[in-house]
């Protein structure tokens, strides 16, 4: 064999050993993630593979991201993916939940941009927008789209509602990546605190996103105990009217699990689905005109503003206990609501509120997080 095809001959089989190794690390890893419906992350040696398969309510289209410090050496079968450097230099969010996350992991430096900073309520990054590194990308309900492509972020962190994403593909199309982020989907209190691990994973910090969750974890199981053998369950009304329309959450919802876990008698634990039912006053005063206690009355911060809005509301047992607690009395500097920023990332403390407004005895003087009773 002459030297040419000996050397041809080498790089051949150098060429398809490497081929193979390289394939060889797409062997299936098992998800990381344990609450989350939503999200998966696998790790392998060199890179992670994110998937958001629930972008939004009965989403069939499933988001993956290919997340490595380079695209050097991937397996050829993910190229088709997007993939992202990590750790991420700089990125635009779009919820205040997003905001949460980010301050959690001490990687607010990252953040350059935000529509609607106004509803931001973290000191940390209140700061960082008073010194102009964060910067306005309001437009009207969506992101601006020249001031975010003048930004040049590395990437947008978005959300969708539906399968509508036309917003988000004019950045792709300018070469700025979207991922979704689909925390605000999830029902279970642990499974929506869980996406803090998908920013644990673009800031290169999984280990310190895990210890956070794993803490978060701990303290919400453990309140959740001190309530596991409680007899007595007060009932639970929630909502108010908005356009002749009251809206309570349902029975498999959000805060219908944190009520359940908390000691409470939720009026309508045993509705199906995951979002609000729409009832009439007539319908929700027949069901909960004696309920003990009423969680989450609006956008309400004073027993006053209840009756100048309807007068009806004050022939509720909780309205005339005083039993009335709100999620709307706590603000940021902004008037920015602190329990839409943080209450989805801890909902250990959202837990321990709800626990001392049910079972005050259980926690005695402890100051609530969120959610305070109305003046």
């Amino acid at each position: 064999m002459n030297l040419s095809k000996y050397v041809l001959l080498t790089v051949f089989i150098a060429f398809v050993s490497c081929k193979k190794t390289t394939e060889t690390t797409t062997a299936k890893v098992e998800n990381s993630i344990e609450f989350a419906n939503g999200l998966e992350i696998h790790n392998y040696n060199d890179f992670v593979v994110m998937k958001v398969t629930k972008p939004w309510p009965n989403a069939t289209k499933t988001f993956t991201y290919v997340c490595a410090k380079s695209n050097k050496n991937l397996p050829d079968s993910l190229a088709k993916y997007t993939f992202i450097q990590t750790p991420v230099k700089n990125l635009v969010a779009t919820s205040t939940t997003h905001i949460s996350s980010i301050v959690a992991l001490n990687e607010t430096d990252k953040l350059v941009g935000f529509p609607n900073l106004d509803y931001i309520s973290s000191a940390d990054v209140r700061q960082k927008i008073d010194a102009e590194k964060v910067k306005e990308l309001s437009d009207k309900h969506s992101l601006n789209f020249e001031k975010t492509v003048d930004l040049q972020p590395q990437l947008i962190v978005g959300l969708s509602m539906d399968s509508e994403t036309a917003k988000f593909n004019q950045f792709e199309k300018a070469g700025i990546p979207v991922l979704y982020n689909a925390d605000w989907v999830e029902t279970s209190p642990l499974g929506k605190a869980e996406w803090v691990k998908f920013f644990g994973v673009l800031f290169d910090q999984q280990q310190k996103a895990n210890e956070y969750f794993n803490n978060i974890v701990t303290e919400y199981n453990n309140a959740k105990k001190l309530v596991g053998n409680v007899t007595n369950r007060p009932t639970v009304l929630s909502g108010a009217i908005f356009q002749d329309v009251w809206y309570v959450p349902q029975g498999e919802s959000w805060m219908a699990a944190f009520i359940k876990d908390a000691g409470g008698n939720y009026l309508w634990s045993d509705s199906k689905g995951t979002g609000s039912l729409s009832l009439s006053f007539e319908a929700v005063f027949e069901k909960a005109m004696n309920g003990d206690v009423w969680i989450g009355p609006g956008e309400f911060t004073t027993f006053d503003q209840m009756v100048a809005a309807n007068k009806h509301y004050g022939k509720f047992a909780a309205f005339q206990n005083k039993k009335i607690y709100s999620y709307s009395i706590k603000k940021g500097p902004t008037g920015g609501l602190i329990f839409y920023e943080d209450a989805p990332n801890r909902p250990d403390l959202v837990l321990k509120d709800l626990i001392s407004i049910l079972h005050p005895n259980v926690l005695p003087n402890y100051k609530p997080a969120f959610i305070e009773a109305l003046k």
